[in-house]
């Protein structure tokens, strides 16, 4: 079982009970909110109070793991530290997920996925060629922290196994994010140079390879080799810009990328994009739409993936959610529940995780303990 401590803040309405806390979301943070619970269950709790405190020490010797991400230092005045929890189960894996880590001069600042994109690296190599830096479309570093996390705690297990022992996981956005410059990290480490800038949908060193207007939106084309190139020519109609001296390597089309680039997109705008997508079937050349969010979710190789799923929540009735994306041979993962309303499982988790009396629930709720 896992354990994860959130503030109530992260509650937005109109799907949460606001019955601790001050509710400061709005619909993005709802939105937000709804993407990342399915599964959950949420117990409504003031661990303020010393009887909340006594039940999340009660609930951490049922756990596998807790989850929190407070500032550094913040639980210890709850005595929900890992100092003093591992005391309680010694088996615990205990994950703190912070802006800029346990350590370091930053450790007390709050991080926020777009200052951490800001900072480090992201923003700056995100945008067109001659634009200004932009954020990613979604918090990626938000996300992309959460799937380093969960491998490390999956790691955590895997070796409590041989030990018997849990740890702490000290994850952090900033970490994360200068890990996920990946190649472009590697190649600045290794010249010297600040790096080579932002690309839009272009690459740096493969022309043609970047996103090109149709007459109606956008397609991205991938001549990445002087073969796929020749199909490119070939499916636009200009199989003459296979033996140009300008163009007949890859070395030459990046001397020449802006010239090139322009002749492919003055063909690509006499066509829409579905014209082209028509033409490019099956022509071995990697190509692809450029589609808006709902294009997406209605995909036909989304929807056949099964990649949306409809779930009744008790508040809002009927919802598609994105669903879990990887497959098992075996395992059939998906959205069992949806995402739960603040202290919706209260009651339950109480009863059956730790034993707790009606009569024991009644009265914290009374003090407001429990929500």
């Amino acid at each position: 079982m896992s354990l994860e401590i959130d503030d109530t803040r992260a509650w937005g309405p109109p799907y949460a009970k606001p019955t601790l806390g001050k509710h400061t979301t709005g619909p993005g943070e709802s939105a937000y909110y709804l993407a990342v619970n399915r599964n959950k269950k949420s117990v409504g709790l003031s661990f303020a109070h010393p009887a909340g405190v006594d039940i999340l020490h009660r609930l951490v010797r049922e756990c596998d793991v807790l989850v929190e991400n407070y500032l550094p230092g913040s639980l210890a005045k709850y005595a929900m530290d890992y100092e003093t929890v591992s005391n309680i189960n010694p088996s615990l894996i205990y994950a703190s997920i912070t802006g800029y880590g346990q350590t370091g001069p930053y450790r007390d600042r709050a991080g926020y996925d777009v200052m951490v994109e800001a900072e480090l690296g992201l923003m700056h190599i995100t945008g067109e060629r001659n634009g200004p830096p932009v954020k990613v479309g979604v918090a990626v570093t938000d996300l992309t922290t959460g799937l380093y996390t969960s491998n490390a705690i999956i790691a955590a297990l895997l070796g409590r196994i041989k030990s018997g022992k849990g740890q702490h996981i000290d994850a952090s956005l900033s970490d994360c994010q200068v890990a996920t410059l990946a190649n472009i990290a590697s190649s600045a480490l290794i010249s010297g140079e600040k790096d080579s800038g932002r690309w839009g949908t272009s690459h740096p060193s493969i022309v043609p390879y970047k996103a090109f207007k149709t007459s109606d939106g956008d397609i991205l084309l991938g001549g990445g080799n002087d073969r796929l190139y020749g199909i490119l020519c070939t499916k636009v109609g200009k199989q003459e810009w296979i033996i140009d001296e300008r163009f007949k390597t890859n070395a030459q089309r990046v001397k020449n990328r802006d010239v090139l680039e322009q002749l492919i997109e003055n063909e690509t705008r006499k066509k829409t994009t579905h014209e082209w997508l028509e033409i490019l079937e099956g022509c071995g050349m990697p190509y692809a739409a450029i589609n808006d969010i709902q294009t997406t979710l209605k995909h036909e190789h989304v929807l056949a993936r099964k990649m949306v799923q409809e779930v009744d929540h008790p508040t809002c009735g009927p919802m598609k959610l994105v669903n879990t994306p990887i497959k098992y041979s075996v395992s059939t993962p998906g959205i069992r529940t949806p995402p739960p309303t603040l202290g919706q499982h209260t009651d339950e988790i109480l009863k059956d995780t730790i034993g707790m009396s009606e009569e024991d629930i009644d009265n914290l709720r009374s003090e407001g303990v429990v929500a």
